[in-house]
């Protein structure tokens, strides 16, 4: 598995930094609920770019559940580098890419 080093200085930063860890790795229909708090969140787009990169497979990343990455990822296989994709694209900035 490829390896992927980001600077996670945007950690302090989530929104979700002030609640209970389990809520972010909860079960259908709790992750609704989990993906609330990704809206307004000032690093979503960093977050899910982490989790992109580093292929994590649990928990909700940046509004994102694992189903919803694992079809992203499997949808743009050649993507070398979600930072950088999620931070360039104009159309894109802001908002993580939509899941089918």
């Amino acid at each position: 598995m490829r390896r992927v080093t980001v600077n996670t200085g945007w950690v302090e930063q989530a929104a979700c930094g002030s609640i209970d860890p389990e809520a972010l790795f909860a079960e259908d229909p709790a992750q609704r609920t989990a993906k609330v708090l990704c809206t307004d969140c000032p690093v979503r787009i960093e977050c899910l770019a982490h989790a992109l990169d580093n292929r994590i497979n649990h928990g909700v990343w940046g509004g994102m559940t694992e189903r919803e990455r694992r079809a992203l990822l499997r949808r743009r296989p050649s993507v070398a580098s979600w930072h950088h994709t999620l931070h360039s694209a104009p159309s894109q900035r802001g908002r993580p890419p939509k899941a089918r």
